[in-house]
């Protein structure tokens, strides 16, 4: 499920290509989704700043990543699927909940909102990394979740207050690292009573091979989690 398609507006695309990839080398069959909704707003990713004058829709965003292949999420069920898996990217926490401004306040695209509750319950595994556990911690009370670690660490952990905000939606924080290459499943955390599994990809300022690990750990658990 992408968010758009750029890491301060959308999805970011680094960690979609990684589950995509990962999901591939997993010889898993992907469909891709999002909401038909328009943006929050654009960002000029090359001055970090708001294109007031510009508006974009999700799903036409989304489907730049997608190469055109891209359904609206309004159509996904879980019959079509054995898992969902959601990227990050600030999008999950602008155009797929109202996250960035809200906060713990925060309220969840409904079709989101309808995926999360649809897959959880009928037992189906539910893959998120970066910011977008943040839509697990609201959605599913009790969840456990990862966005890495606690503590901002002299700029590591740039986004470390998410942790805190993750308990006050309702849901269980577990750290996690970015870096450490053995065991790989130290890159993600799997909570096996709701069939989440999350990583925290770029909530680190890390190396990107690190991330594209940590996403693979989380895909990995996913496909477990299926069965098949």
């Amino acid at each position: 499920v992408l968010s758009g398609c750029g890491v301060y507006d959308g999805t970011e695309i680094h960690e979609a290509s990684a589950v995509l990839v990962h999901l591939s080398r997993g010889g898993a069959e992907v469909q891709m989704y999002a909401p038909d909704v328009p943006q929050m707003h654009v960002i000029d990713h090359s001055k970090g700043q708001p294109a007031d004058a510009e508006s974009r829709n999700v799903l036409v965003e989304s489907a730049r990543i997608a190469r055109g292949k891209i359904t609206s999420l309004a159509k996904l069920t879980t019959a079509d699927h054995d898992a969902v898996i959601f990227p990050g990217g600030f999008g999950a926490a602008k155009n797929l909940s109202t996250f960035a401004v809200d906060g713990k306040d925060c309220k969840v695209n409904g079709e989101v909102e309808r995926v999360l509750k649809d897959f959880h319950k009928a037992g189906k595994p539910i893959g998120l990394c970066c910011i977008s556990p943040v839509l697990a911690a609201k959605v599913l009370s009790g969840a456990e979740v990862t966005v890495g670690h606690e503590e901002e660490e002299g700029g590591k952990w740039p986004y470390a207050g998410t942790a805190g905000a993750i308990k006050e939606l309702g849901g269980k924080h577990c750290v996690k690292e970015v870096t450490i290459s053995f065991p790989v499943d130290f890159h993600a955390h799997v909570d096996t009573k709701n069939k989440v599994v999350t990583t925290p990809a770029f909530m680190c300022e890390t190396e990107l091979h690190n991330i594209f690990d940590g996403i693979g750990a989380m895909v990995k658990n996913v496909l477990k989690l299926t069965g098949k």
